[in-house]
C-alpha cells in the first residue's frame, strides 16, 4: 500500500507538473489585459533618449511588430534622439527645447538659450503631423545621471509629460495610448575595458525606473521596466550585450525588439510562415528607416529649416522634404508587401513621386573663375612656391576615378595613403542613387611619386567629413554617428562596422564632427561648428553640446568629452606641436589659436572665452583648411617648428607662419607663403607630412565655393574633380622612412628618438596595437639608457610617457619625474597627461596644486584648466593656490571661467565699452541694434571682420572710410538686398568677388537692413546719415523683381559713386 501512494502522489505531482507548464505557455500567448491594444492602420510613434533611437540602426523591433501583425499595416515613426528627456529636447533649428509648455521650470543649466534660429517643428507637432495612435517613450538614462538629487524633479517632469500627452489627439480624434519605457542596466564591461563597472549606475538606474513605475501607475499609463530582465541579461551572459556597458549591441536589440513587444502590446508569437519573411521585412524596414532618418534628421537641415534656409533654401528644400516623404510612404507599402512575402521594385515606385525644381546657377565665369579645369601641366603651371621647393601632382581624377571631392588624408603604418571622398556633398538629394562616398588608399609601388595603386577600403559611406586610422580599425564621422570600420580578414577592405556613439549633429554638414586628428595618447579630436546642438549619451553621462568647438574621444576608455566649446564659426584643422600643445583654425575665421587656454569645462548654451589669435593682420586670411607644423628633414632647417595653413578662397594655397613659445603663450611671425595658385578652382583642404618628410597635400577642386552665395544644389558644384599634390626640396635628401608596421618593439621605440613628428605619430599608433605587457616593459629598461645629456632627452621621456598613457597604463614614475621637469615643456605636457590619468593616479589633485605653483606661466595654466573638470572641491583647492601667482592675459579667462564653473553659474563678463556714437534716439537705437546684427556668426563679421577692415588677402574689401558705405543709401541698400558679385574697385585696390557677397533680402527685415546699416555707416571711423527703415521699405519695392547678383558695373551705372 505504501508503495502504490507513492507511485500515485508522484502521478500526481507530474499531472500538477504539466498543468503549469501548460497554463504557463497559455500565458505566453494570451493577451495582456494591461497591454496597449493594436488596431489595423495604427501609427505608432517612439519618443525619447539614444536606447530608442539607436533602434533605427537596426530595425529589429519594428520588423518584429510587423510579422506579428502582418494585416495591421502598421506605420511606425521612430522620433528619438540622444538626450531627450520628458521636457527637454534641444535641435537645431527648433526656437526653444521645450517639449510641453512648463517644461523649462524642470531645467536650470539647460534653460540657457543656445541662440538656435528656425522652423523647425515642435514635438508636438511632429508627433500630430504622423497621427499618432500610440506613444512609447524612451527615457530616464540622462535623467539618472543627477542621482537621487534628482529625482524628484525627475518624477515631477515626467509626471508633466504625461499629463500633457494624455490631453493631446494627435490623431484628430482620440487620446493616445501611451507607455512609458525604462532605462535598460548598466553591463559590467570593466575586465574587457577600462569603463565604470555600472555599480553606482545601477543604483541610480533602478532608482529612476521604480520612479518611472510610479509616476506611471499615477497616471494610469502603461508602464514597462527593462530595468530588471537587461540586468538579468548582463548578469547571466559571458558575451556582452553591449559595446560599452550602456549602449546595446545589433545582437542585444534582436534580444530586446520581442521583450518590447511582448511588454507593450502582450505576448504573442511570431507565425512560423511569417518568421519566414523576416529578412525580406527586416531588409525593408532598413530601406525605409534611411529614409526616415534623412526628414527627420535631415543633413543640412540648415538650409531646410534653420538660419541658411534664405535666400536660397526656398528654391528646392520644400519640394525636396516632400519626396523624401513620399519616398518613405512607399517603403511602409513595400514593408507590408514584404510581410506577404514579396518585393516591391522601389525604382519603378519612385518614379511616380514629386519631380524636383530645376536649379539654375547664379555663378557667371566671364566675372569669377573658369569653368575650365585645369589638368597636369597646365596646373602645376599655375602654382609659385618659394625658391628651391618643388610640387608635383601625386594623383587626381584622371588616373583614379575614385579622387572626387577628397577631402581628408592619413598615412598609415605601411606609408600608404588613405584620403576621403565625398562627391555627395554638400549631401545626398532624395530621388539620387545611395550615397557612394569613399575611403581609399592609394599607394606609389615603384618610388616614382605617383600614385600606380588604389584600394577601396571602404564605400557606400555618406559625408566622411573626418576619419583616423588606429591599430583597432578606422573611426569615420557619419552624421550623427562616429563609426568603427574594421577589416577582420586582412584584404584592406572593410568588414565590421560598429557605431560607437550617436547623436552628433549634421545640422550643417561641413560643420559636424570632422578634421580628426589624435593627442599623444590616440585620443580623437574632432572640429565641430556653429548651428549645432549635439546631445550624445555615453556610458558617463550625456555630453551637450552648442554652436562650436571640439570633442575627445578616448577610445581606450569609450569616453568623449566636449573638450573646448567656443565661440568660433567651424574649426577646420587641428594639430599638435612635439610638445603636445593643440592649434586649430578657424575656417570662417581667418584666426589660428592656441586651444588649451579655452579647454576650461563648458556650460551648456555658453561658449568658453576663446584665446586670442596668434597670425599678424597682414596675413589673416579666410576660409582655412588644414593645419600642420613643419617638421621634416627633407625641408630646410629654419623652416622647423612653422605653421602651414591652407585658405580657399581670395589666397588660393598656403601660409608659413613661425610659432614661438613666449612667456605663458605663444607669438607668430609670418614667414612664406608657401604655396599659391592662380588656378581659381584650386581648394586646398587639407595636408600631412609622408614617411619620406614630403608634404602632401589635398586639392577639394571645385569651381563654386560657398554656401550662403549659391544654392546647395547649384549645378555648378562639382562632384568629379580632386587632386593630391606633393610637395619637395630636391636640393635635399628625402627622409628615409622609418619602419613602423612590422617593426620590434625596441624598433619603435627608438623611432621615437627621430625628428619627424608624424614618424612619432605613426609609432605611437603601432604600439598602441602591440601587447600592452610587453610594451610597459620595454619603456623602463629603453628610457634608462637614454643620454641625459642630449638635448632633447626630456622629451625622449615624454614620448616613453606617452606610449604609456596610449596604452591606458600611465607608467606613474615617468609622469612624477616629468612633472619635475627641467623644460617647462615637458612639465606643461605632464601636467596634461594628468589631466586625463586621475582614475589612476590617485593623488592627482594634489599633484595639481604642486603644478599651480610653477615658476612658469603654461604649467600653472594646464593645472587651472585642468582643475575646472575636478569635483567642486578638489578643483577650488587647485585653482585657489594658483590665484596666489600671477595671472597673466594667458590664464585670466581660463581662472575665472574656471572658478565660475565651479561654483555653478556662467563666468561674468565685465560691461562692454559704452555705444560710442553721435546719432540720438531712434537712430541711436538702430545703430546698437545693427551692431548686433553685424556680429552675428556668418553675417558681416565673417568677411569684413570686427574692425571693418575686411581681408585683403582673402579678397573681402573693407567698409572703413570708402563710398561704396558712406555714400548714396539706395545703392548701398540694394548690394545688401540683392548681393554683389564681381570686381570691385575699393579704395583704389581691385578685389576679384570670386565669392559674392550674400544677398540678405531673405534673411533681414527692412528694420534689420536699416540697422546694421546705420552702424556700418557710422563705425570704424565712418559717418553718415542714419538709414530709415522706411527708406529700405521702398528700395525693397523697387527691385523686387530683379533676379540674381548685382554687379558692380549695374550699381554704379545706376548710382554713380562719389568722389
Amino acid at each position: 500500500m505504501t508503495i502504490k501512494k507513492s507511485k500515485n502522489f508522484k502521478v500526481l505531482l507530474k499531472t500538477l507538473v504539466l498543468i503549469a507548464i501548460a497554463l504557463s505557455a497559455f500565458k505566453l500567448v494570451k493577451p495582456d489585459s494591461a497591454a496597449l491594444k493594436i488596431k489595423k492602420g495604427d501609427h505608432i510613434i517612439l519618443i525619447g533618449n539614444n536606447l530608442g533611437s539607436r533602434m533605427m540602426n537596426y530595425g529589429h523591433f519594428e520588423t518584429e511588430m510587423q510579422l506579428r501583425y502582418p494585416d495591421s499595416m502598421l506605420y511606425i515613426r521612430n522620433m528619438c534622439d540622444g538626450g531627450d528627456t520628458p521636457g527637454f529636447r534641444a535641435h537645431s533649428s527648433r526656437s526653444i527645447p521645450w517639449a510641453f509648455p512648463g517644461a523649462e521650470k524642470f531645467q536650470t543649466e539647460y534653460a540657457k538659450n543656445s541662440n538656435s534660429e528656425g522652423f523647425f517643428d515642435s514635438p508636438d507637432v511632429w508627433i500630430g503631423n504622423h497621427k499618432a495612435d500610440i506613444i512609447i517613450a524612451f527615457f530616464g538614462y540622462s535623467e539618472s545621471f543627477q542621482g537621487a538629487k534628482g529625482l524628484e524633479n525627475y518624477k515631477a517632469e515626467l509626471d508633466a509629460f504625461i499629463k500633457h500627452t494624455l490631453k493631446q489627439k494627435y490623431n484628430g480624434t482620440s487620446v493616445p495610448q501611451l507607455a512609458i519605457v525604462s532605462p535598460i542596466a548598466f553591463e559590467d564591461l570593466s575586465k574587457q575595458f577600462d569603463l565604470p563597472n555600472g555599480k553606482t549606475e545601477n543604483i541610480n538606474l533602478e532608482l529612476y525606473a521604480k520612479a518611472m513605475k510610479e509616476i506611471a501607475a499615477k497616471n494610469m499609463v502603461h508602464y514597462l521596466n527593462v530595468f530588471t530582465p537587461t540586468k538579468q541579461w548582463f548578469d547571466n551572459n559571458e558575451k556582452p550585450q553591449t559595446i560599452d556597458g550602456s549602449q546595446l549591441t545589433d545582437a542585444a536589440y534582436a534580444k530586446f525588439a520581442p521583450l518590447l513587444a511582448d511588454e507593450i502590446f502582450g505576448k504573442f508569437k511570431v507565425k512560423p510562415a511569417m518568421e519566414a519573411n523576416r529578412k525580406l521585412v527586416h531588409d525593408a524596414v532598413q530601406e525605409k528607416n534611411w529614409m526616415w532618418h534623412n526628414d527627420i534628421k535631415v543633413p543640412n537641415g540648415v538650409h531646410v529649416y534653420g538660419r541658411r534656409y534664405n535666400p536660397f533654401g526656398l528654391d528646392n528644400y520644400p519640394a525636396e522634404i516632400k519626396k523624401i516623404r513620399e519616398l518613405t510612404l512607399i517603403r511602409d507599402q513595400a514593408i507590408w508587401m514584404a510581410n506577404k512575402g514579396k518585393k516591391m521594385d522601389l525604382d519603378a515606385a519612385d518614379k511616380n513621386t514629386t519631380q524636383l525644381p530645376k536649379i539654375t546657377t547664379n555663378f557667371n565665369p566671364e566675372k569669377n573663375g573658369s569653368l575650365d579645369y585645369l589638368y597636369g601641366k597646365d596646373a602645376l603651371d599655375k602654382f609659385n612656391l618659394p625658391p628651391g621647393y618643388k610640387i608635383d601632382l601625386f594623383a587626381s581624377e584622371v588616373e583614379f576615378k575614385d579622387i572626387e571631392n577628397p577631402v581628408q588624408l592619413s598615412f598609415d603604418n605601411k606609408g600608404r595613403l588613405w584620403v576621403a571622398t565625398m562627391p555627395t556633398y554638400p549631401h545626398w538629394q532624395p530621388g539620387d542613387k545611395k550615397p557612394n562616398d569613399k575611403i581609399i588608399i592609394l599607394e606609389d609601388t615603384n618610388n616614382d611619386g605617383k600614385a600606380d595603386k588604389q584600394t577601396t577600403f571602404l564605400e557606400g559611406i555618406h559625408l566622411p567629413v573626418g576619419f583616423e586610422i588606429a591599430p583597432e580599425g578606422v573611426y569615420v564621422s557619419q552624421g550623427t554617428n562616429l563609426v568603427l570600420f574594421k577589416d577582420t580578414n586582412g584584404d584592406d577592405k572593410a568588414d565590421s562596422k560598429e557605431i560607437l556613439l550617436s547623436g552628433f549633429d549634421d545640422h550643417d554638414t561641413h560643420h559636424a564632427h570632422h578634421a580628426y586628428t589624435t593627442d599623444p595618447s590616440g585620443a580623437i579630436y574632432m572640429g565641430e561648428g556653429v548651428f549645432l546642438h549635439t546631445n550624445v549619451e555615453t556610458s558617463y553621462g550625456t555630453v551637450r553640446a552648442t554652436n562650436g568647438g571640439f570633442y575627445r574621444y578616448n577610445p581606450a576608455r569609450r569616453h568623449l568629452e566636449r573638450t573646448a566649446q567656443l565661440s568660433i564659426p567651424n574649426p577646420w584643422g587641428i594639430t599638435f606641436d612635439e610638445w603636445g600643445q593643440n592649434f586649430f583654425a578657424e575656417t570662417s575665421g581667418p584666426d589660428v589659436v592656441w586651444m588649451m587656454p579655452g579647454t576650461v569645462k563648458s556650460r551648456y548654451g555658453v561658449a568658453t572665452p576663446r584665446p586670442v589669435n596668434l597670425i599678424e593682420e597682414k596675413h589673416r586670411v579666410r576660409p582655412t583648411s588644414g593645419i600642420e607644423f613643419i617638421s621634416s628633414r627633407h625641408f630646410p632647417d629654419e623652416v622647423q617648428g612653422d605653421l602651414l595653413i591652407n585658405n580657399t578662397i581670395g589666397f588660393l594655397g598656403t601660409k608659413e607662419h613661425t610659432m614661438i613659445g613666449e612667456g605663458t603663450g605663444f607669438s607668430s611671425k609670418h614667414r612664406q607663403d608657401l604655396l599659391v595658385s592662380d588656378d581659381k578652382n584650386f581648394r586646398p583642404v587639407d595636408m600631412e607630412f609622408a614617411p619620406d618628410g614630403s608634404l602632401y597635400v589635398v586639392d577639394w577642386h571645385n569651381v563654386l565655393i560657398g554656401h550662403m552665395q549659391h544654392n546647395i544644389r547649384d549645378p555648378l558644384r562639382d562632384h568629379s574633380h580632386g587632386r593630391i599634390y606633393r610637395i619637395t626640396y630636391p636640393s635635399r635628401p628625402l627622409v628615409k622612412p622609418a619602419k613602423v608596421a612590422g617593426a620590434s618593439i625596441n624598433e619603435l621605440l627608438d623611432n621615437l628618438k627621430l625628428p619627424e613628428y608624424r614618424t612619432r605619430y605613426r609609432t605611437r599608433r603601432e604600439l598602441r596595437g602591440r601587447p600592452v605587457s610587453q610594451v610597459l616593459a620595454a619603456i623602463t629598461p629603453w628610457a634608462a639608457k637614454l643620454d641625459k645629456k642630449d638635448p632633447r632627452y626630456e622629451h625622449h621621456l615624454l614620448e616613453a610617457l606617452w606610449v604609456s598613457w596610449g596604452l591606458n597604463k600611465v607608467d606613474q614614475k615617468l609622469l612624477r619625474q616629468l612633472l619635475l621637469a627641467k623644460d617647462y615643456r615637458a612639465r606643461a605636457a605632464a601636467v596634461r597627461v594628468l589631466r586625463y590619468t586621475g582614475h589612476q593616479v590617485a593623488d592627482q589633485p594634489n599633484l595639481l596644486v604642486q603644478a599651480a605653483k610653477d615658476i612658469h606661466g603654461r604649467v600653472r595654466l594646464e593645472a587651472i584648466v585642468t582643475a575646472s573638470w575636478l569635483e567642486k572641491n578638489k578643483g577650488l583647492a587647485v585653482l585657489m593656490e594658483a590665484g596666489k601667482h600671477p595671472l597673466d592675459d594667458w590664464m585670466v579667462p581660463a581662472y575665472e571661467t574656471a572658478l565660475a564653473h565651479l561654483n555653478g553659474h556662467e563666468r561674468v563678463v565685465k560691461k562692454e565699452e559704452p555705444i560710442l556714437t553721435d546719432l540720438k534716439g531712434a537712430e541711436r537705437d538702430l545703430f546698437i541694434k545693427g551692431k548686433a546684427i553685424y556680429a552675428r556668426d556668418g553675417y558681416c563679421n565673417t568677411c569684413h571682420q570686427s574692425n571693418g577692415k575686411g581681408l585683403e588677402s582673402s579678397g573681402f574689401p573693407p567698409l572703413v572710410g570708402t563710398s561704396w558705405v558712406t555714400g548714396n543709401e539706395e545703392r548701398l541698400i540694394k548690394l545688401v538686398l540683392k548681393g554683389l558679385y564681381g570686381p570691385i574697385d575699393v579704395l583704389g585696390k581691385k578685389y576679384p568677388g570670386q565669392v559674392p557677397m550674400t544677398p540678405f533680402a531673405g534673411m533681414l527685415n527692412d528694420n534689420e537692413v536699416a540697422a546694421v546699416l546705420t552702424y556700418v555707416r557710422n563705425s570704424f571711423g565712418n559717418k553718415a546719415s542714419a538709414i530709415s527703415a522706411e527708406k529700405v521699405t521702398a528700395t525693397r519695392a523697387s527691385v523686387q523683381d530683379k533676379t540674381g547678383f548685382y554687379t558692380p558695373e549695374e550699381l554704379l551705372k545706376q548710382h554713380p559713386l562719389e568722389k
